[in-house]
């Protein structure tokens, strides 16, 4: 028989109604509320904090703290606030979210994503398996952003905004040359209920308008207007979005 190991540091406030795995390591200063799961091969780093009926699948690292590269341009080393897991928070197997990322309640998180340090996830926001979603990104409520997109730092993603599979954010028009490039990284803003198809491309600092729809593929170099239609290499108008489909006529909507 193997025994089940946990290992609990000091300070730590968990309830009594947690579920644990085999082989959890929770250190210092830790938070548990009621009725959470916590899977096998659990880490949970100092300070975080993990609201009641949250679910932690197996393999998961929360609360990590960042390693800064030498070449880093946006990594900042510093103090992070410690991780905040909200209420009713999936989290799949493998996913790695950092120190100083807020998520709130209702999250759901697919197996393998990725969540870096100063990100807040509004409530009931869908983080699909795979999705890398980089430092100093905000993303609203009820978002939901498909497998293996990748999201780049210091980005914007409004409310009921939908991402689909492997659409690809940048942040660096100069592709990594001359230090000049550092005062200009601005990944893209997606204002409300903007919709972007599967493996389109989204240029640095670009707004995507509310309610607006790119097409899959296309590559994005300008601002967009809201409730257009936009479409190829690069994205150009085709059209306004039919009124039927936009936001304010969806039944979810509130």
């Amino acid at each position: 028989m193997i025994k089940k190991f946990l290992f609990i540091g000091k300070n730590t406030k968990i309830s009594d109604t947690v579920k644990f795995g085999y082989n959890v390591i929770i250190e210092d200063n830790v938070v548990i509320e009621k009725n959470v799961q916590i899977g096998h091969n659990i880490v949970i780093k100092e300070g975080t904090i993990i609201k009641a009926g949250s679910v932690i699948a197996d393999n998961t690292v929360l609360g990590k703290e960042p390693f800064k590269a030498s070449n880093s341009a946006t990594t900042e080393k510093r103090k992070l606030e410690p991780l905040v897991i909200g209420e009713y928070v999936t989290i799949g197997a493998n996913c790695v979210i950092y120190r100083g990322a807020k998520l709130e309640d209702g999250v759901f998180v697919g197996d393998l994503a990725s969540i870096r340090e100063d990100v807040v996830i509004g409530e009931k926001t869908i983080i699909g398996k795979g999705v890398t979603v980089e430092n100093k990104t905000t993303i609203g409520k009820f978002v939901k952003i498909e497998t293996e997109a990748y999201v780049t730092a210091i980005s914007t993603v409004e409310d009921y905004c939908f991402i689909a599979p492997e659409v690809t954010f940048t942040n660096d028009n100069f592709l990594g040359r001359t230090e000049e490039r550092k005062k200009y990284f601005k990944g893209p803003t997606i204002k409300k209920g903007a919709r972007i198809g599967a493996n389109a491309t989204l240029l640095p600092g670009i707004v995507i308008g509310e309610d607006s729809l790119i097409a899959a593929g296309a590559v994005v170099t300008k601002n967009i207007s809201p409730r257009k239609i936009y479409a190829g290499v690069p994205a150009k108008e085709f059209g306004n979005v039919p009124e039927e489909q936009l936001l304010k006529n969806q039944s979810y909507y509130k």
